[in-house]
């Protein structure tokens, strides 16, 4: 485990800013020191924290440093997705909550069965921003959940002391429109992301006629948008997801960054066979490794054409080792 005392480094940053940044106008080294700042002068310290932090960040990471919190690679994600208020949308709408519940418990417990030596921690994955056929009054081709559905979905989070994730599927809008809104859910320590290139139509095609994509540089923006939140709040690191079937759905892979604060997830979410699914984990996760892996079971389409779900045990054989397990 990497030793680090997030106050401590913060403190520090601070200290060394003094001869590595400016000194804010109006503020003199002893005020840096003393900590006797104008709100206006710690805003403008707090940006450059964030910004040397940033550039500190990526070689921390592949020295293999972990943060305090942090969930991967210790820790395996068991999480049920969907709409909470759409039961066609995944399983974690199609249950009433106590059902849903009941079912995720057991699909933890068969996961801690099949791999003893990882702890499990269940989640609940909500599609918050979701990609729509009608264009909508701006023409962007999403709609966001209510906060009203968002908090219930939180709320079960917390009674049950399970991760939530929020998904952003963004049509014809951008990351930088949407995630913003989410901001809020995201400074809760137990609150992550998700963000869907399937869904985001790059082209100005309308969703579900064709397979969208998201650059490294959509992903760099999701991961700089976390790690801000994770400074600014002294959270421990977040965790997004990235779903991916196919090798159009993420251009430039080899683009993305890495930062302590934010662990990054290319997420296998794939229908069909056992050996479909194996190979499509091959070719897009294996073969163009970012960080950790995740893996996505289907209770309906995988079973399509007399075809079976696979088992948490063939699951875990997968190598890369997936941490994300997602069930819809």
């Amino acid at each position: 485990m990497f030793p680090f005392n997030f106050s401590f480094f913060l403190n520090l940053l601070l200290l060394s800013l003094v001869g590595a940044v400016a000194v804010p106008p109006g503020c003199t080294e002893q005020e840096v020191r003393s900590a006797a700042l104008t709100p206006a002068q710690l805003a403008q310290i707090k940006q450059q924290l964030v910004r040397q932090d940033s550039l500190r960040a990526d070689s921390v990471v592949r020295a293999g440093g972990l943060l305090p919190g942090t969930l991967l690679p210790t820790t395996r994600i068991v999480a049920y997705y969907g709409n909470p208020v759409h039961a066609k949308m995944g399983v974690l709408g199609q249950y009433p909550k106590t059902e849903m519940l009941r079912r995720l418990g057991k699909q933890v417990q068969e996961w801690e069965k099949a791999d003893p030596k990882t702890p499990v921690q269940p989640a609940l994955h909500a599609i918050a921003v979701i990609a729509q056929h009608d264009a909508g009054a701006d023409g962007k081709y999403r709609m966001a959940l209510p906060d009203s559905v968002i908090e219930r979905v939180v709320n079960w989070g917390r009674e049950q002391h399970a991760l939530v994730f929020l998904d952003v599927q963004v049509g014809l809008s951008t990351l930088p429109e949407e995630l913003p809104r989410l901001e809020k859910y995201l400074r809760l320590p137990f609150v992550h992301l998700g963000i869907d290139p399937e869904f985001s139509m790059k082209s100005g095609a309308r969703p579900g006629t064709e397979v969208g994509e998201f650059d490294a540089a959509d992903v760099n923006y999701a991961r700089r948008f976390l790690a801000r939140i994770v400074s600014e709040n002294q959270l421990p690191p977040k965790v997004l997801v990235v779903h991916r079937f196919r090798q159009d759905m993420l251009t430039n892979y080899q683009a993305i960054r890495l930062d302590p604060r934010v662990q990054i997830v290319m997420h296998m979410d794939g229908w069909g066979t056992p050996s479909i699914k194996r190979s499509s984990y091959r070719k897009f996760i294996q073969r163009e490794p970012v960080q950790y892996a995740g893996f996505k079971i289907f209770y309906k389409n995988d079973r399509r054409n007399e075809s079976r779900l696979m088992t948490p045990q063939e699951v875990a054989a997968l190598k890369p080792d997936p941490l994300y397990i997602q069930y819809q």
